[in-house]
């Protein structure tokens, strides 16, 4: 086969969404590496970095833009990537956004096969496409470190009669990231769990904190009786995750009113009745959940 037939080959198993047609392009120790992975993989490791892009984007496809020799024993091909974000990626749902991403390959030959392929192209642009963040911030300057977090809200509007709180430090950035999905998929089920108002989690280096906002004190005690939770606790107990970690229960002493602002002449306004209006004659905006 050609080094340009061997190209095509290698497009072609990624359009089939056939992961061991892919590999069969590459020699037994062919690796693959590209902006989104910190090392290069091989064999299962990139199966599996196949697998996971095409259930993120089932309809996965790349255009073949241009493709050329670069050497006797290297070439080179331009692409553009296209597909629905409507599996999961990262544990987060769907987007049901469609990306289109340009790139390009360089791919080192031997015996008729692939030895390496290196990808290029801008790592952001899927995230972005799909609308999410992308931040760049220092891990830590001085007294003060720097994380991630997220939100679920159920638009209830009563104040919280309860906050849970759950800390814990990771092993490692493995266990990080295996907290973090098995949190994901917590809030999923808190959306369906009685008295659930709402949760804000957040990762500082290996410091987890989440903080869940409950009708009362007795709500979150749904989450130890089955799910993923109950998991997530055999975990945490089997030391398989984390080095340490509390969670308690706390029920507020006081929750002050809220307070809304007039859009018309900006004057605050404590605690209003739904529908009310300020003294200069505008409609009050609708008061937000409190969690």
């Amino acid at each position: 086969m050609t080094d340009l037939a061997i190209v095509d080959a290698y497009i072609a198993g990624w359009n089939a969404r056939d992961a061991d047609a892919v590999l069969a392009t590459l020699t037994d120790d062919g690796t693959y590496q590209d902006p989104t992975l910190p090392n290069p993989v091989s064999g299962e490791a990139f199966k599996a970095n196949m697998q996971g892009l095409w259930s993120a984007f089932p309809d996965l496809n790349f255009e073949l833009v241009s493709k050329g020799a670069t050497g006797p024993d290297s070439a080179a091909f331009e692409w553009m990537m296209r597909g629905t974000n409507s599996g999961s990626m990262n544990g987060l749902p769907p987007t049901g956004k469609t990306v289109e991403v340009p790139g390009a390959d360089f791919v080192a030959l031997r015996d008729g096969k692939i030895e390496s392929v290196n990808g290029y192209f801008d790592g952001g642009a899927v995230p972005r496409q799909l609308g999410l963040d992308i931040i760049v911030q220092p891990s830590q300057i001085g007294p003060f470190q720097f994380g991630r977090s997220s939100s679920v809200r159920t638009g209830k509007k009563n104040p919280p009669g309860a906050f849970s709180i759950t800390q814990l430090e990771a092993i490692d950035d493995e266990a990080v990231e295996k907290i973090r999905a098995q949190s994901r998929d917590t809030m999923i089920e808190m959306l369906q769990t009685e008295g659930f108002i709402g949760a804000v989690a957040a990762v500082i280096g290996n410091r987890m904190l989440t903080i869940s906002a409950w009708e009362d004190a007795d709500a979150p005690r749904q989450l130890m009786k089955e799910g993923v939770h109950v998991e997530a606790m055999g975990s945490m107990m089997r030391g398989e995750v984390a080095n340490n970690g509390f969670t308690s229960v706390f029920v507020p002493e006081r929750i002050n009113p809220y307070l809304l602002r007039c859009d018309n002449c900006g004057m605050m306004h404590r605690g209003p009745e739904e529908g009310a209006k300020c003294d200069c004659g505008a409609a009050l905006p609708d008061r937000p959940a409190y969690w």
